[in-house]
């Protein structure tokens, strides 16, 4: 009982609409049929019997759905085979409802004889039509509707999945690139290396928080991405520099964006005294990370793996792109902000 009370307060909407139709329609009915308006035309009886029509149909309806829906996506000859059998169905259980009753009450010769019997089947053939019609419409919108949810669900859930492996290939990443640099002060410099290793820890924390965020505030990323461009110069000291010019820090981004541009232009630009590689965050309309190039021999190619997985998170979490532009002298990378509201 509880889950009728149910589905009838899900379809109170359509339910409220069918019986206004059904009691205007009465009304239209009487007024045709007798050309003047009275109290009688108002009374409810005519309206009640359309209801008890509309809840013999709908169950009919819901029945060959059932019977031959095959899947959530309709066709043309599967709706027509529905709507079909429903009328048919409706109008001879109707007569035959009809039928029991007059029988019962001696007046079937009133109720179908002579004219009476095609009048009776044309009335119910139009009352199948119409409001079959309604229902067919309501209920294929319902599923419709259902279905685009289900898939949203879908996709929203397979692009967060998407996004939660590709941060598990951006975090070892991150890992293993700075213990090779790591690796390398231990020998060089030990008390660089002890330094790098507490730094190190520290910003390797954020890195763990950040892991369960699709998004940060862009000012938390850039106070990690001057911790990180610390440890940089533990290593290589002034032959990279970081200047960063903040103008707009309202709104998120991608954790460890800027992070991974800096490690980018480092690991592909070789920086010395007489020519340093100067790498510049512009904060504005957009986030701009640029810097002038000098290329190591044998290196790869600019745009990598870790650059093409963060495109791929920026693709999943906003409709705007990631945009690269390489001339002669200068890589940059434009990333969008990214607000709730284009999430």
């Amino acid at each position: 009982m509880k889950k009728y009370l149910n589905q009838i307060y899900a379809n109170r909407y359509f339910l409220l609409f069918i019986m206004l139709f059904a009691y205007v329609d009465s009304i239209y009915v009487r007024i045709s049929s007798s050309g003047k308006l009275d109290l009688y035309t108002f009374t409810p009886e005519a309206f009640i019997f359309s209801l008890i029509n509309v809840g013999i149909l709908f169950p009919i309806i819901l029945f060959f759905i059932k019977r031959w829906q095959k899947s959530d996506v309709f066709s043309t000859k599967e709706l027509l085979k529905i709507f079909g059998s429903s009328i048919v169905s409706f109008i001879l259980i109707m007569l035959a409802i009809g039928f029991i009753i007059a029988l019962a009450y001696g007046g079937v010769e009133r109720n179908y004889g002579g004219r009476r019997l095609p009048l009776v089947i044309l009335k119910n053939f139009l009352d199948a039509l119409i409001y079959g019609s309604f229902f067919l419409a309501y209920y294929y919108f319902q599923k419709t509707k259902q279905h685009q949810e289900q898939l949203t669900t879908y996709h929203q859930a397979l692009s967060e999945s998407r996004i939660n492996q590709l941060k598990t290939q951006l975090n070892p990443h991150f890992l293993f690139n700075n213990l090779n640099v790591l690796d390398q002060l231990i020998e060089e410099n030990k008390e660089k290396a002890s330094n790098f290793l507490n730094e190190f820890a520290e910003i390797y924390r954020y890195v763990l928080r950040a892991s369960d965020k699709e998004i940060v505030s862009i000012d938390d990323e850039l106070i990690f991405a001057e911790q990180y461009f610390n440890l940089i110069q533990h290593k290589y000291g002034n032959v990279y520099q970081l200047n960063i010019e903040n103008k707009n820090s309202v709104g998120h981004i991608v954790p460890l964006t800027l992070q991974l541009l800096i490690e980018n232009a480092i690991k592909h630009n070789l920086g010395t005294a007489e020519q340093p590689i100067c790498i510049k965050v512009l904060i504005a309309d957009n986030i701009i990370v640029s810097n002038n190039i000098n290329l190591k021999k044998n290196t790869k190619t600019i745009s990598g793996r870790a650059l093409n997985n963060l495109k791929e998170q920026y693709r999943l979490l906003t409709k705007q792109t990631i945009e690269i532009h390489q001339s002669a002298h200068v890589f940059s990378v434009t990333i969008p902000f990214i607000h709730p509201t284009n999430k």
